[in-house]
């Protein structure tokens, strides 16, 4: 697959945006009275709807047909789908290897955690170890993102956006619970941006590890990985918080609509 220099600088500044847009997750928490459930629940849902579209009816397909050109229609439509699952079972490792107690994608809300004790060092605990946890998160999405801007600049734009989304109320749980132990606004925002830029840095490893051997064979191995990953992510991580933010429904309809504006721009580009 060839690359170039602009494409490689697009890629990693699109990764850089998603990832730390950790950090908008910790503005909102500092200059807002309380979290805004309804939206975030939207917003969670419609980002969901993008990455479950984008991996179903664009990545995979990708994926296969680049395989296919490799392997022939059976073996690789074989080995497109063995990589899906595969990609699903390391993001599921991953998870399986946070605690439930830290797990950054519990709901925290800036109402609810100024009532507890801000002496209570618990709370520093559970901020640091869910930037932590999401460091180790956004890793696999960071590549997500890169491989999927330097296959198609418009593709890695809509998963960018997704994850960016995705990756806001994660910001929230780890400022939130800082702050509230420490009173240091600089020292909340430092985590919650850190956190993020495992992201970016994700892509790098990737990209260096992989450059070599990037053969039409392995872009098809790890997008397909790519696709497994992202509706992972969608199911066990963004619906389900998406639900505990907001109403059943909001999330439903902002996984449509999510869905909707992504098959529309696919529409609209090709």
């Amino acid at each position: 697959m060839d690359t170039n220099i602009n494409n490689i600088l697009f890629a990693f500044g699109l990764t850089l945006f998603a990832g730390l847009s950790t950090g908008i997750g910790s503005i909102l928490a500092f200059y807002t009275k309380q979290t805004n459930k309804k939206f975030l629940s939207g917003a969670l849902g419609f980002s969901a709807g993008v990455m479950i579209y984008v991996s179903m009816i664009e990545i995979f397909v990708k994926a296969r047909d680049s395989l296919e050109a490799v392997y022939g229609a059976s073996k690789g439509y074989w080995i497109t789908t063995i990589s899906f699952f595969a990609g699903i079972a390391v993001i599921a490792l991953i998870d399986k290897f946070v605690p439930n107690s830290e797990n950054p994608h519990e709901m925290r809300d800036v109402k609810d955690m100024k009532e507890k004790d801000v002496s209570d060092p618990a709370l520093l605990r559970m901020g640091l170890f869910s930037a932590l946890a999401i460091a180790i998160h956004n890793f696999p999405e960071g590549l997500a993102t890169f491989i999927g801007a330097i296959q198609d600049p418009a593709l890695g734009i809509s998963i960018a956006i997704a994850i960016a989304i995705h990756n806001i109320p994660e910001g929230i749980a780890v400022s939130v619970p800082i702050y509230f132990s420490t009173g240091d606004r600089k020292k909340a925002f430092k985590y919650s941006f850190l956190s993020g830029l495992s992201e970016p840095i994700g892509a790098i490893v990737g990209y260096f590890i992989l450059m070599n051997i990037f053969t039409d064979a392995m872009f098809g191995i790890v997008f397909a990985s790519v696709a497994g990953i992202m509706v992972y992510i969608s199911l066990d991580e963004l619906l389900p918080t998406a639900e505990k933010y907001g109403e059943h429904h909001i999330a439903i309809y902002g996984l449509i609509g999510g869905m909707g504006v992504m098959a529309l721009s696919l529409l609209l580009t090709s």
